[in-house]
């Protein structure tokens, strides 16, 4: 048997990331940057308003309150999209709305909650709401299509530069912004697209073929028999593959017989890797090895130190990787997570390539047979007050899927431990948020 370090190693040196392709943004989330992204031009590209509210000088509010506050005339308003026709001079200021260009002339914007219309009676109002501003002494808010022209009133202390989003704060043209080996993601798809890059060059993710092997097998849609099993592998696997960002290609079930194998296996020769479950044993009809064999392939290694999981062969067909992971569906699973997620990501051009490790405070006791294997133990991971504490599931067994479905980790033993005492530290493999 190999070691599951060891065979991780072996696994990733014989890999490679794949050529790049040139798709559309929205087409590349998930995949990983063959290109360094460099801003085109300043963010913001001029100077705009952080605010709906007036652009003024601030020379003629520096020393604005709500007893003596000065009076500045409305001379334009500036909406978002469209550049100001005119400039603010002494006593004047230009009515502005979020994202609107700042005027020249001005350095200082002041929110419209800061602010009183003057002399309402003769600013054009609707009657109804002339009405209502009869019945205030002040007024904050009043919409555009009531404000016809005249002057504002500043009410309050202002800051020089206030609200305003200054050209280039964000970035300048010509920086840096992701790297190459990035991965494309929904926090970081804003700046690529503000960057003005529709379409980005990024490392092809592969393509994956599944192929499930038993004579037992049926499919979701079909009645089974009590000699009979739904075949989930296929799914489950698949349901990995996408969750790693590579794309699945289901080649169903084949029956446990050699030539059929092979026939399926050469009908994946567009895949980038190829993975098949059950049949890797040492049962009379496992015959998934003797297919690879036939086919030129030269098994790199078999059996695996580790529990589930340890029928498991791995080899080379041509430049493609081919994994025959065991039958039994949490193997299956746990194989995938620990040696076949960790080639997509290589050769989909990741960098990290492994599942998050933590330590967490074991919650009982556990013990083990000294078989040398590293087990997996299906577990649930919890933080309260400051610490992480993992507690194990029951049904721990290898085709058992309902603690596999509760788990949201799994609690590694290592290959010479025995025996673990509660309330000590131990590594813990995340599998999803808790």
């Amino acid at each position: 048997m190999i070691l599951v370090n060891e065979a991780q190693k072996i696994i990733l040196e014989k890999l490679l990331p794949l050529e790049p392709e040139k798709i559309p943004l929205l087409n590349a989330v998930g995949a990983v940057l063959h290109e360094d992204i460099y801003a085109q031009r300043d963010n913001p590209p001029a100077d705009n308003s952080a605010m709906d509210g007036y652009a003024l000088r601030f020379e003629d509010v520096s020393s604005a309150d709500q007893d003596n506050p000065p009076s500045l005339k409305v001379i334009e308003d500036i909406p978002a999209g469209q550049k100001p026709s005119k400039s603010i001079h002494p006593g004047e200021a230009s009515r502005i709305m979020t994202g609107a260009l700042i005027p020249d002339g001005a350095d200082t914007v002041v929110m419209v909650e800061d602010t009183e219309w003057q002399d309402h009676n003769q600013m054009g109002y609707r009657p109804d709401t002339q009405q209502k501003l009869c019945q205030k002494s002040k007024v904050s808010q009043v919409s555009n299509i009531e404000k016809k022209n005249g002057s504002v009133l500043i009410l309050k202390p202002q800051k020089k530069g206030s609200h305003i989003r200054k050209q280039g704060e964000d970035f300048k043209k010509g920086d840096l912004l992701l790297s190459k080996g990035n991965p494309v993601t929904s926090s970081n798809i804003g700046i690529i697209a503000t960057a003005g890059y529709a379409k980005l060059s990024v490392y092809r993710r592969p393509v994956v073929a599944i192929l499930s092997t038993g004579d037992e097998l049926v499919d979701v849609d079909a009645k089974p028999e009590d000699y009979q099993i739904i075949n989930s592998n296929t799914y489950l696997l698949a349901s990995q593959v996408l969750e790693s960002g590579a794309k699945p290609v289901l080649l169903g079930i084949v029956r446990d017989r050699k030539d059929d194998i092979k026939e399926k296996l050469k009908s994946a020769d567009k895949a980038d890797i190829i993975i098949t479950s059950g049949g890797v044993s040492v049962g009379d009809y496992d015959f998934v090895k003797d297919a690879i064999q036939d086919l030129g392939s030269e098994i790199v290694f078999w059996k695996i130190a580790m529990k589930p999981g340890k029928p498991l062969t791995f080899s080379m067909l041509g430049k493609r990787p081919l994994f025959g992971l065991p039958g039994n569906p949490v193997s299956s699973f746990v194989s995938f997570e620990q040696f076949v997620r960790p080639a997509i990501l290589k050769m989909s051009g990741h960098a990290d390539l492994f599942r998050k490790t933590i330590r967490a405070i074991l919650t009982e006791d556990i013990k083990k047979k000294n078989n040398g294997r590293r087990h997996f133990l299906r577990s649930t991971l919890t933080y309260k007050k400051g610490s992480y504490f993992v507690s194990v599931l029951s049904g721990q067994g290898s085709s058992m899927l309902a603690s596999l479905a509760s788990a949201n980790s799994l609690l590694i033993i290592p290959e010479s431990e025995t025996k673990l005492k509660s309330g000590q530290q131990v590594e813990v493999q995340v599998l999803k948020s808790f």
